[in-house]
């Protein structure tokens, strides 16, 4: 029988009115059967941006207190780090990561993160995540730090861009002195002007001295300055030998760095010394991180011709081999142990301590060796307790940022050599639960080559 086709349209359109609303609703993933889940991203901020690649994920941050942040991060500027230290703070500053809540919108803490960085040698760094933040020209802990950043790079354009763009706080005697530089570079009249300024404002004998050789164009700047950044510029761009002045903290990284023409390793080096004998040798060149050949030379020596004096060294030896390679050494721990509780009471004090940071790293004891390290006295950390508490509970979370924050407060308050014993087991410790195993294994290994 022939249907007319307009009937059949009515029909399809008559059982589509019966269908439930639902039916006719359905996405494709619901008629599979699959889970669409719809996340919204967070706005990158100003600690989003990335100074390099730091095997660091963007997660970094997570539920980071803005409080230890603010604290700590400037703090890392006006004190000497040691070497780990300063690899950790690197690392997580150089970070691309969305900053912790509430800190990381703040320009004043965006400043703090930019001259860290500078401060540590992370210039091309600094310049990265310098370029690709906002409101740097509204903030003049900012625009500094780019100034800054470019004299230290050689690019004196940059940096007198940033002295021209800069719409607050002009009058401060840094940039009085930075237009009165930037003049001169461009032959401009009114830097003689700017340098009385200045001079009048603030009196500095050695930019006085080294500004006007370069207006005069002739007679003798005397001696090259490496005070500053804006000292370096000037006596680089006077042709004076950089060799005959020393920087001093804390522009004595960034001035190393410029002069090298690249950053600071991004692992940890100490520089040691190498006395006489294979053992001090092989710990010299582990220092440098070439823990191949230290392993090769330490595969040369046999206990037995070691003399007696050294066997401790030896041990010691063996310690950083294991914590620079991230091995589990448990006949090197109990060695240790052993050497804790014979001899004279500096080298027991030794063995103790290096037990203590090779245990830190995970060796477990056996029952024994166990048992003899737990009457040891070590001395007790300096650190707060509560911030200690605090260290290890957010490692226990795996919060990367902050464990390596409170890590670096008790760093800072060390100095340059470096936690103390008990103190450093308990960053190593820390930074391993939170993750960031391979800047334990660095606080091991500083805390080590301290005890030789």
């Amino acid at each position: 029988m022939h249907i007319a086709r307009p009937r059949i349209l009515a029909a399809l359109t008559a059982c589509a009115l019966v269908l439930p609303s639902a039916a006719l609703a359905q996405t494709p993933a619901e008629v599979s059967g699959e889970t669409v889940t719809v996340t919204t991203l967070q706005a990158p901020d100003l600690f989003s941006a990335a100074g390099r690649d730091t095997g660091l994920g963007p997660d970094l941050w997570q539920d980071a207190s803005a409080a230890t942040a603010r604290t700590v991060i400037p703090l890392l500027a006006e004190r000497p780090l040691s070497p780990a230290a300063s690899a950790l703070a690197r690392a997580v500053l150089a970070t691309g990561a969305r900053g912790p809540r509430g800190a990381g919108e703040e320009l004043g803490m965006a400043a703090a993160r930019a001259r860290t960085l500078i401060v540590l040698g992370e210039i091309a760094a600094a310049r990265s995540i310098l370029a690709r933040s906002g409101g740097v020209e509204r903030h003049e802990g900012l625009s500094r730090a780019a100034a800054d950043a470019a004299l230290l790079a050689g690019d004196d354009a940059a940096a007198c861009e940033a002295a021209q763009a800069l719409s607050v706080d002009r009058d401060q005697i840094y940039w009085l002195r930075l237009r009165a530089y930037c003049q001169a570079l461009a032959g401009a009249p009114a830097a003689q002007l700017t340098l009385d300024l200045a001079q009048n404002v603030e009196r500095d004998a050695v930019f006085g001295r080294l500004l006007g050789a370069r207006l005069a164009g002739s007679g003798d700047p005397g001696a090259p300055s490496l005070r500053n950044s804006l000292d370096y510029a000037l006596s680089r761009n006077l042709g004076l030998d950089l060799s005959e002045a020393e920087p001093a903290a804390p522009i004595a990284a960034p001035i190393a760095a410029a002069l090298a023409g690249e950053a600071p390793p991004q692992t940890a080096r100490w520089p040691v010394i190498a006395t006489e004998g294979p053992v001090a040798a092989a710990v010299a060149v582990l220092a440098q991180g070439d823990l191949a050949l230290a392993e090769n030379v330490r595969a040369t020596l046999i206990q037995d011709e070691i003399p007696q004096a050294e066997v401790l060294d030896l041990a010691l030896l063996d310690a950083l081999i294991a914590a620079a390679a991230g091995r589990h050494d448990r006949p090197t721990l109990d060695r240790l142990v052993e050497r804790g509780g014979i001899g004279e009471a500096r080298d027991r004090r030794r063995a103790q301590d290096a037990a203590l940071l090779l245990s830190a790293l995970g060796t477990p004891f056996d029952p024994q060796a166990r048992g003899e390290f737990a009457a040891f006295a070590i001395a007790a950390p300096k650190a707060p307790p509560a911030r200690i508490f605090a260290m290890e509970q957010a490692a226990r979370s795996a919060l990367q940022g902050e464990t390596a924050l409170l890590a670096l407060w008790t760093s800072a308050e060390a100095g340059a050599t470096g936690p103390a014993p008990a103190d450093r087991a308990r960053i190593i410790a820390a930074l391993s639960a939170a993750g960031l195993a391979d800047h334990a294994r660095a606080f091991a290994v500083e805390g080590l080559l301290a005890l030789r």
